[in-house]
């Protein structure tokens, strides 16, 4: 069987995804965001158990979609900067186009 590009054989588990390698400080401020973003959403499920005024609620579903957003931009931009550099520098002409395909799934 040929192998793909990274040596990824892409049948066993170990292989079935590709990896990307973050610090623990890298993780913990992450992690910490989601934390707070799901914070907000279920500070929305209570207003709606709460029956708050509609306006009210989609102020808080803009600003969760502005968190999540912020976050999506934040991993994009780490992975334009090693991800993507690092696989053009290693002579992987999909990069590129995976890239501009996350870009395009993200707006």
């Amino acid at each position: 069987m040929k192998k793909e590009k990274n040596s990824v054989c892409g049948e066993c588990e170990a292989c079935k995804y590709k990896k990307t390698h973050r610090s623990e400080g890298e993780k913990k401020k992450l992690i910490n965001r989601i934390s707070r973003i799901s914070g907000q959403l279920n500070g929305i499920r209570a207003m709606i158990e709460d029956d708050r005024y509609c306006g009210d609620i989609l102020l808080q579903i803009a600003a969760a979609e502005n968190a999540l957003s912020g976050l999506g931009n934040e991993i994009l931009a780490v992975h334009l900067k090693t991800c993507v550099s690092d696989g053009i520098k290693n002579g992987d002409d999909d990069i590129m186009e995976e890239a501009i395909g996350l870009i395009r799934k993200m707006k």
